[in-house]
């Protein structure tokens, strides 16, 4: 399909700096763009390429101004990148949507399954299972014995749903993530040898909460791990048993939440960062990437390094650790100077 800068111009609310009848069929990084691709430039630090983008079409901020002739023809907005962000979600919107059960998927007869799904090759759906309306299961996705995956949502290929887990509306989960498996949970016996607890708790995944791939969500021992609305997982995060992660909190790669630690709303965990089991994490947190958290924290706290700190206090103590060989000279000759005012004084 093929826009015209008028066309978005006026679904954006955007105000044209050229051609207002050029338009695009595609989108490119403004780096890599090209004639018929649809652009945009938030962060200054790619103004460069706005004035050499062969692309048709580039997004910009209102405030923006250019300091040189621009070939292309901008469309000047409140917010560059949410609004590029938006015409992505129309352009995915518009694309042909997949429906229809494929002849090698395994649907149990005490399964139930909504209008206008899409079932592909090699899913299997269990005894009990509830499939809302419009979600899409693609090649061999498992859903299992009576778990529930809510109206609109979507799971890519790859996809396990342990059983009884619930999973609800227009949540996205990617390739190869696990939904319900066991928890880390084992007793030490007399003989030295470990004991397995049973999990016999769920996963309860809330609305509109998207999953990375590899990402592993353990069934809670009893009750329930929960994943609130909104909360946004990267790739490779691991969350243990009676976890409960907030409202709108959002978890870099290869992060991790120990058992039963409760992590409040609109927090930010950055990458590789670990947070201990059995503490609380307050609403708003910023918790910086590769940091350990192994204390409670209230709310608003922003905290880096391990053991994780306030920030502003490792961001000190990180560049006093950086010029620790010049300390180390300094107190050197201070020592030498100390010795030669002490046998002076002698």
């Amino acid at each position: 399909m093929q826009f015209s800068a008028e066309m978005i111009a006026a679904g954006l609310g955007g105000e044209i700096v050229g051609n207002k009848d050029v338009t695009v069929s595609t989108f490119a990084k403004i780096e890599e763009g090209k004639a018929g691709a649809l652009s945009f430039m938030a962060n200054p630090k790619y103004e460069n390429y706005v004035y050499t983008t062969d692309s048709s079409i580039v997004i910009v901020n209102r405030s923006w101004q250019p300091q040189k002739p621009v070939k292309a023809t901008l469309i000047k907005v409140d917010d560059a990148y949410g609004c590029f962000a938006k015409l992505l979600e129309m352009y995915v919107a518009y694309k042909p949507q997949k429906k229809g059960v494929h002849p090698t998927a395994v649907v149990a007869d005490s399964a139930k399954v909504g209008e206008n799904c899409y079932i592909g090759a090699y899913v299997v759906i269990d005894e009990g299972a509830e499939i809302g309306d419009g979600v899409k299961l693609y090649p061999h996705v498992y859903v299992g014995d009576g778990a529930k995956v809510g109206n609109g949502s979507t799971l890519h290929s790859g996809v396990k749903v342990y059983e009884g887990c619930r999973i609800g509306q227009r949540c996205i989960i990617h390739s190869g993530a696990v939904i319900g498996s066991d928890g880390f949970g084992f007793a030490p016996n007399a003989k030295g040898e470990y004991d397995k607890i049973p999990q016999i708790g769920i996963v309860e995944i809330e609305d509109d909460v998207e999953i990375g791939a590899n990402t592993s969500i353990d069934r809670a021992t009893m009750g329930a791990t929960i994943i609130r609305k909104g909360a946004k997982l990267d790739n490779l995060v691991q969350i243990a048993h009676n976890v409960v992660v907030g409202e709108n909190t959002v978890m870099a790669g290869l992060s991790a939440i120990a058992g039963s630690s409760k992590v409040g709303k609109n927090c930010m965990i950055g990458g590789q960062a670990g947070i201990v089991g059995h503490i609380s994490v307050g609403d708003r947190t910023v918790v910086g990437a590769r940091s350990g958290v192994t204390s409670a924290l209230p709310e608003g706290s922003q905290v880096m390094g391990f053991y994780a700190i306030e920030a502003g206090k490792f961001r000190r103590a990180n560049a006093v650790y950086r010029n620790l060989p010049e300390l180390q000279r300094a107190v050197r000759e201070l020592r030498r100077e100390v010795e030669e005012l002490k046998n002076q004084s002698k």
